[in-house]
């Protein structure tokens, strides 16, 4: 009678653990769907506004009037379907007060005000705080989060994070696009696409936490549930950031390679600027076709006679030019030959 029993409520007990189990998952899908109608009409007010705003400056063309229409109504749709998840939220809430107590669900995760559950309410952190953290952080955990954006597979990501929860934050994301952007610059194209798409899973954590406001360390496994599982708008929206965040990388790392020839120009500039502080190279350029002539020969004489042909204060500028930028030296073994012979001819004469 007593085995009976036991066996009675066991299957009673494991009953009563699959619907709690359940009702428990059927919160979470909720909740993950909530945040990513809401991410999703986020994105589409975005681009609505952009065409919205191309519209004023009188960029219109059929393509765009029909794209427009076509966003005004993904935003309509997102719309009602947000307001629709918050309608079902609102009552998985009521029926989750509603649950009699027991011993499952007084201790169940939900209750728990562990750091994993729920997010701290922290400061604001100035410039220079920021700076600081992540200067140390990466500092610290280079090899990690190098590490973890060589992964490929989904599996093996949240392996590496659940091992080091730690690098779930914001100083990993921004550290991985930092790395993009060097290999972009190295030309190391399939590493940084490959860099990239760890990047963004990070966002999608960072940015998961931030819609359900908890820690960041307590949804990631919750991210990478939904995300091998996912329908294809959720996995269209992964790539999409994956996409956007490559075309980022690109540019930037495009404008710094820029920036860095500007530098190299500056200090080669700075290196050729003659004792008047002019740039030989610029003063070449400004002056008259025969005058440039007469540099290119390397012929001293030609260049008297045409600074003789000018109008004087003309010929006067630009000799003045010429020896602040050090393309002619006056002093030099040269030009002392030349201006003796000048005054030899003189006297001749």
């Amino acid at each position: 009678m007593k085995l009976v029993v036991a066996v009675k409520f066991g299957v009673f007990y494991l009953t009563r653990l699959e619907k709690m189990a359940e009702f428990q998952q059927r919160g979470e899908d909720l909740e993950d769907n909530f945040a990513e109608c809401k991410r999703l009409l986020e994105e589409a007010q975005g681009r609505l506004r952009e065409l919205e705003e191309g519209r004023k400056e009188g960029e219109e063309d059929e393509e765009r009037e029909a794209e427009l229409r076509k966003i005004k109504a993904e935003v309509k749709k997102l719309k009602k379907d947000q307001k629709s998840f918050e309608k079902m939220i609102e009552k998985h809430q009521q029926e989750e007060k509603k649950l009699p107590w027991n011993v499952d669900t007084i201790s169940k995760e939900g209750f728990s005000k562990s750091v994993l559950n729920i997010k701290p309410i922290t400061k604001e952190e100035t410039e220079e705080e920021k700076v600081e953290k992540h200067k140390t952080f990466v500092e610290k955990y280079a090899k990690e989060i190098k590490h973890f954006g060589m992964m490929r597979r989904w599996d093996d990501s949240q392996k590496y994070l659940s091992d080091n929860p730690h690098l779930v934050c914001d100083e990993t994301a921004n550290y991985l696009v930092v790395t993009c952007i060097d290999l972009e610059i190295d030309e190391k194209h399939a590493l940084m696409e490959q860099v990239a798409h760890q990047a963004i899973i990070m966002k999608f954590i960072l940015d998961l936490a931030q819609t359900l406001k908890v820690d960041p360390r307590g949804c990631f496994r919750q991210f990478f549930s939904k995300i091998k599982t996912a329908d294809k708008p959720y996995q269209d929206a992964f790539a999409h950031e994956l996409e956007l965040l490559k075309e980022r990388v690109r540019s930037c790392a495009q404008v710094r390679m820029e920036d860095a020839m500007k530098e190299l120009e500056e200090e080669e500039k700075q290196k050729r600027l003659g004792p008047g502080g002019l740039d030989p190279v610029e003063v070449y350029e400004s002056l008259p076709k025969e005058m440039q002539k007469s540099f290119d020969e390397k012929n001293i004489q030609m260049l008297h006679y045409v600074i003789n042909k000018l109008d004087p204060e003309e010929g006067k500028y630009h000799l003045k030019r010429c020896i602040d930028s050090g393309l002619w030296v006056p002093d030099s073994g040269e030009g002392d030959d030349e201006e003796e012979n000048d005054e030899g001819d003189e006297e001749e004469d």
